[in-house]
């Protein structure tokens, strides 16, 4: 039985060594990379910016069948966060602060915008 390693975005089989190691195809890869440079990420630290692109590449951002919600999983895996790009249910987020969480749904709503159209 032959299992395929599919893209974390798309779900296309990726059949490249370097795409199966990071998870994603070279077009998804490049759409993210792409909102992630041009999506208005001014009110972020660069720290969280930082810390975002890593939830992304630890493939922690797990869409939940809600439109632009994702559950994001804590750096400890002990914990997971309902996020979308306006709000969090992490501590920061109940307090009305932005979070690294919110960037990260920020970057992937962009990329998901910009394969629709």
């Amino acid at each position: 039985m032959d299992t395929a390693t599919r893209c974390r975005k798309c779900g296309r089989p990726l059949r490249n060594a370097k795409s199966i190691a990071r998870g994603y195809g070279p077009t998804c890869k490049a759409r993210i990379v792409a909102a992630a440079k041009t999506t208005d990420l001014s009110d972020y630290t660069p720290a969280q910016i930082d810390r975002a692109i890593e939830v992304i590449e630890m493939d922690a951002a797990i869409p939940t069948g809600r439109p632009n919600v994702l559950r994001i999983v804590s750096g400890d895996g002990s914990t997971s966060y309902l996020t979308t790009d306006q709000a969090c249910n992490c501590p920061a987020g109940l307090r009305q602060r932005r979070c690294y969480h919110r960037a990260t749904a920020t970057i992937l709503n962009a990329a998901r915008a910009d394969r629709a159209a």
